[in-house]
């Protein structure tokens, strides 16, 4: 089905008086021709008032006859929904719009809107502009040779390699004396034209830089030109995705020919601020590898030019350490122990610093105990996330009431299963679904949403259960119970990795300027397994941030106050700073608890009871 325009025409002409009821397609299916090519047949039915839906099936060449036969008997008879070979349209297009098969599948439409899950759907036609091309036939006049004066390379469909390359110019290259507007330029993208029907790939996509100048396109590719005002983020995704096979396949498989027409209206996912922000932090990450890449380079290949060789070994040796300790800061990252211990919240950090520390002291109590503390600051913390920032969109959740009559009890306050239950309400809630893509809350949905950490919670919360009721392990199982809660510790902080992207902030100091309407922000970021950090400085468009106060950092840097789930202050007990949640409210007053070290202590502040009732936990 065409999507030329004559092709449109006929369409609208035959819909005056006929409506198509099936449409088949059958790839490699006539004998002794080339299985490439496809038949397709359509069958019209005199025009009613009212058109039914249309049956579209594909079949190709080897397919199981049988088979085949009896998908198409039922496709007749369905009135929607899809089989294994076709599927049924209810929502018809218009006349003009071709009946190719991929575009109204429902799979390939359900894919489709999938995409805005990026950020956000644009089509290739809003991101460039399509640039004239040089038909080597109805412009054989402008063909020059590569020596004449003013001659340019023409692209061809061969010369835009699949790797995203240009092609090295080679016997059989053209060159044309071309007009300044069918010029490309750096930043151009260039597509072949022609695409065989088995060919299960994406686009194949160049960029032009300035090594390929100067040069035009032929008519057996397709060139874009960006838009000035579109960040070129959005054009890196586009090309991306252009180098998919479901562009291909939005696009239409059925056609030898990408049409320029086609290119302009489909679809490309756009992204979104945290994405755009990704891509520019991977960009920026590739940029500082290439340069320490140069810089080895550079360095190896200086090894015998200076006058001695005791100067270039002294030399090589010196410039090649900091070179040397850069790699292996950045090799640590790999390890899931050196990211927690630097990158992640202090309450969690420093739970993990001291796991290691007792399971290597060989003290086997001692490190037992330090694991199941690990698992349950673990989730005592991120639920705390997960209360203020669910209190922040305004979304209720159940397991508060639990946490609340815990919390009144005034003798035990909540534990274990009550930030499990937290989190896994969280991980379930259809609520929560409907907040922004890009909200901190949807991270936090995957911590228990996987069946192996979902598991592993449950083990640990076994085992907590176990060892305080005074059901002991063995001293004789103590190393292989030690082995296995750890692993499930690891499952779910590996699990938790977005945390490293969340600064947990003190703000110290905040002065707000009242005439440039932005606050001057003193503030700690609580990253690491140590609570002695520099005081940094921000600034911030909001005048209601507290001084004294904790916020989470998102990766959006947006800032979300954690008070009154989270406050910190140096301890009473141990005189150190740490991170304290409510941990029970008896008559006498809120007793709060340190994540870090246990300690519990009554919050001398009257104001403290007032914002529990305010957030709903009294």
């Amino acid at each position: 089905m065409s999507d030329a325009p004559w092709a449109g025409d006929l369409r609208q002409a035959l819909a005056e008086h006929w409506d198509t009821s099936v449409a088949l397609y059958g790839h490699g299916v006539v004998p002794d021709v080339h299985p490439s090519f496809v038949v397709a047949a359509t069958f019209l039915r005199a025009k009613g008032e009212r058109q039914s839906p249309v049956k579209i099936f594909q079949t190709r060449r080897g397919e199981d006859e049988s088979a085949v036969e009896k998908d198409f008997e039922r496709l007749l008879a369905r009135k929607t929904g899809r089989g294994a070979y076709g599927y049924v349209v209810r929502d018809l297009p218009p006349p003009q719009e071709s009946l190719d098969f991929d575009r109204h599948d429902p799979t390939v439409l359900e894919r489709r809107e999938d995409l805005a899950g990026f950020g956000s759907l644009s089509t290739l036609g809003d991101l460039c502009d399509v640039l004239p091309r040089i038909n080597l036939t109805a412009d054989a006049k402008r063909i020059r040779s590569e020596e004449e004066p003013g001659a340019v390379r023409l692209l061809g469909g061969r010369d835009v390699q699949r790797d995203g390359a240009i092609a090295p110019p080679s016997e059989d290259t053209k060159w044309v004396q071309a007009p300044s507007t069918h010029l490309l330029e750096p930043g151009d993208l260039v597509l072949r034209e022609v695409y065989g029907p088995s060919d299960p790939h994406g686009f194949i996509v160049a960029e032009v830089t300035e090594q390929d100048l100067p040069v035009a396109a032929s008519h057996m590719t397709v060139a874009l030109r960006p838009h000035a005002d579109v960040e070129r983020q959005r054009i890196r995704l586009a090309v991306m995705f252009l180098r998919t096979p479901l562009a291909r396949t939005l696009a239409g498989r059925s056609r030898l020919h990408v049409t320029v027409s086609t290119l302009r209206t489909l679809p490309v996912p756009q992204p979104d601020e945290a994405l755009t922000k990704a891509f520019d932090d991977l960009s920026a990450a590739r940029q500082r590898l290439e340069d320490w890449q140069k810089e080895a380079d550079s360095l190896l290949e200086s090894v015998f030019l200076d006058k001695t060789a005791v100067q270039a070994r002294s030399r090589i040796i010196d410039s090649g350490r900091s070179l040397r300790l850069r790699v292996e800061a950045a090799s640590l990252l790999d390890e899931l122990g050196h990211t927690v211990r630097t990158r992640f919240p202090y309450p969690i950090a420093y739970r993990w610093r001291e796991t290691e520390a007792r399971m290597s002291a060989g003290d086997l109590q001692a490190a037992y105990g330090a694991v199941l503390d690990t698992a349950e600051i673990l989730l005592c913390y991120t639920s705390q996330l997960a209360l203020a920032l669910a209190q922040e969109a305004g979304v209720g959740l159940g397991a508060v009431t639990a946490v609340k009559d815990k919390l009144a009890g005034g003798r035990s306050g909540p534990g274990f299963g009550d930030w499990a239950a937290v989190l896994t309400e969280v991980a379930t809630s259809r609520k929560l679904r409907n907040l922004p893509a890009e909200h901190p809350l949807h991270d936090i949905r995957g911590l228990l949403a996987g069946q192996d950490t979902a598991e592993a919670r449950q083990r640990l919360s076994e085992r907590r259960n176990d060892q305080a009721h005074l059901r002991r392990v063995d001293a004789v199982d103590l190393p292989s119970a030690i082995q296995t809660a750890f692993a499930d510790v690891t499952t779910l902080v590996e699990r938790a990795r977005f945390l490293a992207d969340w600064g947990l902030l003190h703000v110290t100091e905040v002065r707000w300027d009242a005439l440039s309407r932005t606050a001057h922000v003193a503030y700690r970021e609580l990253m690491g397994d140590h609570p002695v950090v520099p005081t940094r400085s921000m600034s911030s468009p909001s005048n209601d941030l507290e001084a004294g106060s904790l916020y989470l950092r998102d990766s959006d840097h947006a800032l979300h106050l954690l008070r009154p789930f989270l406050v910190g202050q140096d301890c009473p007990t141990c005189r150190v700073w740490s991170t304290f949640h409510v941990d029970r409210v008896p008559k006498s007053g809120v007793l709060l608890k340190s994540l870090e070290h246990g300690h519990v202590f009554e919050e001398p502040l009257p104001a403290m009871p007032a914002a529990l009732r305010y957030v709903g936990l009294l």
